[in-house]
């Protein structure tokens, strides 16, 4: 075979060499051990939970160490890619903190368009650049071409990246799959130029020349140590339309583009023998790759599965509609990430996530869970470190969005909002109420007159005479300017006055001498203004809802009784 006139025939369009198109991509001029890392997704839908993983690591690799975070946008199946997926992508990993340094990004039209000397960063735009290093494969005699039918084009043309994952061929039967391989191989010059004559389409495949029965040492970041067999298939390089394949795009991409460091699921392991194989043959220097176990879940019966793109939890867009603020959920996956992140964190509450130094070494490399729980409890924990304007702002915002009516009353009432959550905010122990904006509502819904409801009722043990009376007692000594020592002294006096014990030692060594407690004067008290059982402090709650909204729910509350 003379491949230097086979690849003419193929590509006679392609005047390139691979040297004119590397001195377009010259090396990056970056501190030593700086990294270079990249999110290459597919714009097929939402943003999982499990691409936040890969995004994060790249971002915090990248930026921790000086070097370059850039977002790739593999589009080269156009049958799986989903209008306006991109956009929303970059949107939702930006609301996430995942903050790029070159790469694609959102114009002034809305659309898509580069930002960086190393693109075009959607690969749908790089065809010219693939077919150069194609053209340059097959003159080395490392790649031919396979013509196709009708029918085995339509096959070829149905593989989609997640069939290239699981490494299924074409065939059921290996067997045959290998015959077939290997009688490809033997086509000839007169062959090429009569398809090519009649218009015949073909796919381009690499001349594999591994022995799967020979393996090769390689060390991922993540998994440790590992022996790869050996790659023995031709696997495509280019579909028939010229687009390539994954494995042939990000070899080439990653190249140009300076990547040292790749990462990405687990799932790309069977993968990794081809790629290593691509490398070599392209004369590329092999990035470092850390392939990233699956995120788990636990199902009703306590067994772990792969959080899946039906689960609740996986579209990073629930988490907004669910009012998770973004820094949570950013915490919240640190704590995956790295196992000693909440140790740091517990030594410097008051530091943002993106202080802590982030290390490939304590990642796990088995997988980690996903827990609901444990997100609503790192949530709380900031949430109770934010500031009153800033809580009255998110839930706000939140609001105007997914709860308007909400929304509406807080901004026409954004003082009282605000005195609302100071309190109990601040000191060494502060209130941890809310894990998400849409807890704000049922937290401090009833300081609003329109959505006030008793939602408690009193113990039917309480004589509803004790109840009218202690209310009563309270209005009539009631006044707003009382410190919280004279408050709570007239609170006292109430419980007194009805035969109630003012004293919470005496009440307990004695219960049998007393109607009730003045604890019990108090829950009166906080139903009556509240309509529940618990609530925030009371002397606090009744000085943010002002004299005549205390008193006209103590009232109302009198006559109902």
């Amino acid at each position: 075979m003379d491949y230097q006139l086979l690849a003419e025939l193929l590509f006679p369009n392609v005047t390139e060499t691979p040297a004119d198109i590397e001195a377009k991509f010259p090396p990056r001029q970056l501190p030593e051990g700086a990294k270079v890392t990249r999110f290459a997704p597919s714009p097929t839908g939402f943003v999982h939970f499990g691409g936040l993983f890969p995004s994060t690591v790249g971002e915090r690799l990248a930026h921790q160490s000086g070097g370059v975070f850039f977002l790739r946008i593999e589009d080269t199946d156009a049958k799986r890619e989903v209008e306006g997926a991109a956009e929303g992508l970059i949107r939702t990993l930006a609301r996430y903190g995942i903050r790029f340094d070159e790469g694609a990004v959102i114009g002034e039209n809305g659309s898509i368009c580069d930002s960086g000397a190393y693109g075009p960063y959607l690969q749908s735009q790089r065809g010219p650049i693939y077919h150069v290093f194609a053209k340059k494969l097959v003159q080395d005699g490392k790649a031919y071409p396979v013509f196709t039918t009708k029918e085995e084009l339509e096959a070829l043309n149905t593989v989609d990246k997640k069939a290239e994952i699981k490494a299924k061929d074409w065939h059921e039967d290996q067997s045959a799959h290998r015959e077939e391989m290997l009688k490809a191989r033997e086509i000839t010059l007169e062959e090429v130029k009569a398809h090519l004559a009649a218009g015949d389409p073909f796919v381009l495949r690499l001349l594999a020349d591994g022995d799967p029965e020979k393996k090769t040492p390689f060390t991922d970041l993540i998994k440790g140590k590992l022996e790869i067999p050996e790659n023995d298939e031709d696997f495509v390089l280019l579909k028939s339309d010229g687009i390539p394949t994954y494995h042939f795009a990000h070899a080439v991409d990653d190249h140009l583009m300076g990547t040292t460091h790749v990462i990405r699921g687990e799932e790309w392991l069977p993968s990794l023998a081809k790629h290593i194989m691509l490398f070599r043959y392209l004369g590329f220097r092999l990035p470092k790759f850390m392939h990233i176990a699956q995120i788990m879940r636990l199902d009703e019966n306590g067994n772990k599965k792969k959080l899946s793109k039906r689960d609740m939890g996986a579209n990073m867009d629930d988490y907004s509609r669910m009012g998770y603020d973004a820094a949570c959920v950013c915490e919240y996956i640190m704590t995956l990430l790295n196992s000693n992140y909440e140790e740091w964190h517990m030594q410097n509450p008051e530091k943002p996530y993106t202080d802590f130094p982030f290390n490939i070494k304590k990642m796990s490399s088995s997988g980690c869970l996903f827990d609901f729980n444990k997100l609503n409890d790192v949530s709380k924990n900031i949430i109770s470190r934010m500031d009153a304007d800033t809580v009255t702002a998110r839930v706000t915002d939140w609001a105007k969005v997914y709860d308007p009516e909400f929304g509406a009353l807080l901004s026409e009432n954004p003082q009282y909002t605000t005195d609302i959550f100071a309190i109990g905010r601040g000191g060494k122990k502060p209130r941890k109420d809310l894990a998400t904006w849409a807890d704000a509502k049922p937290y401090m819904g009833f300081f609003f007159d329109e959505l006030f409801t008793v939602e408690d009722s009193y113990d039917e043990k309480f004589d509803p005479a004790d109840i009218k009376s202690a209310l009563s007692a309270f209005l009539a000594s009631y006044d707003h300017a009382d410190d919280m020592n004279t408050w709570f002294e007239k609170i006292k006096a109430v419980a007194r006055s009805i035969g109630y014990a003012d004293d919470m030692k005496a009440y307990k060594a004695s219960p049998e001498a007393y109607r009730g407690s003045v604890a019990d004067v108090s829950m009166f008290l906080r139903v009556a203004v509240t309509g529940k059982l618990n609530s925030p402090d009371m002397y606090a709650v009744m000085q943010v809802m002002g004299d005549a909204r205390v008193r006209a729910r103590i009232e109302a509350m009198i006559a109902s009784l």
